[in-house]
């Protein structure tokens, strides 16, 4: 760790990642995160964005090269994916964020509810913490998953496509709530498909089975990297208020437009 660059909370130096010995399913990742960015993980089904997550949390150990987390990470899942049959509340959900940080022999208490509903007050929510997460509705069960990373207190944060299945007023609202955290130094890798929205992160991630490209937007969102990053399987649609052309993925890329 001692080479990593000042204040990095993560690198990459040609790693390869796989599920099998000798087979990668992710490589040549080459890559810096510094505090306070956002990064777009960009990628089709397939292309590695699980599996890097997965080699960030330590579940999956580098084929080759080397993976270096500096920081203690969060995980903010889909909330699709998340099991809503479960009578728990929201503050429940958030608190589970304290677990991890608390000795074995030792349950959360009042600090840790605390910190439970100042995460939920952060994100919108101060008034629903006794609501039953189940029947939150998708935008704010995404920001109740949020205010759980927020009790873990981690200056990296992964986040599992988080805009999936939002209303566009529900997506604006986690989209300001994600400026902020990366405003307060927090690191924010964000698996997406949405082109348009990573041109106004800090950094872009390609990834299909390698790393693509990773730098700016305006390095990264080009024709030839999104050819190579999905397959040449793009369609162009002019934006003229925009002042460029928007890419947008075919359906089976592309949760929505």
């Amino acid at each position: 760790m001692s080479r990593a660059e000042p204040g990095a909370v993560l690198e990459a130096r040609g790693a390869a990642l796989g599920y099998a010995p000798g087979v990668p399913a992710l490589q040549e990742l080459e890559l810096e995160v510094r505090p306070g960015e956002r990064v777009a993980v960009l990628g089709p089904n397939g292309g590695g964005k699980t599996t890097l997550f997965r080699g960030l949390l330590g579940e999956l150990r580098p084929l080759s090269g080397e993976l270096l987390v500096h920081a203690r990470l969060a995980v903010v899942p889909q909330t699709e994916r998340s099991r809503l049959d479960f009578p728990v509340s929201a503050r429940d959900v958030a608190l589970m964020g304290a677990v991890g940080r608390l000795p074995w022999w030792r349950r959360p208490g009042g600090a840790e509810r605390e910190a439970a509903e100042a995460a939920l007050a952060r994100v919108g929510l101060a008034e629903r913490i006794h609501d039953t997460f189940g029947d939150l509705s998708g935008g704010q069960r995404q920001r109740v998953l949020v205010a759980r990373a927020l009790v873990q207190d981690a200056p990296l944060m992964l986040l599992d496509e988080p805009f999936t299945g939002l209303d566009a007023a529900s997506a604006e609202r986690l989209e300001r709530l994600l400026v902020e955290l990366a405003g307060e130094g927090r690191a924010l890798l964000i698996a997406t498909h949405d082109v348009d929205q990573a041109r106004g992160w800090d950094r872009v991630l390609c990834l299909n089975g390698r790393q693509v490209a990773y730098g700016t937007p305006a390095e990264t969102l080009v024709r030839p990297v999104l050819e190579a990053t999905y397959g040449g399987d793009i369609v162009d649609v002019d934006c003229p208020e925009h002042g460029h052309e928007r890419a947008i993925m075919p359906a089976h890329h592309h949760h929505h437009h």
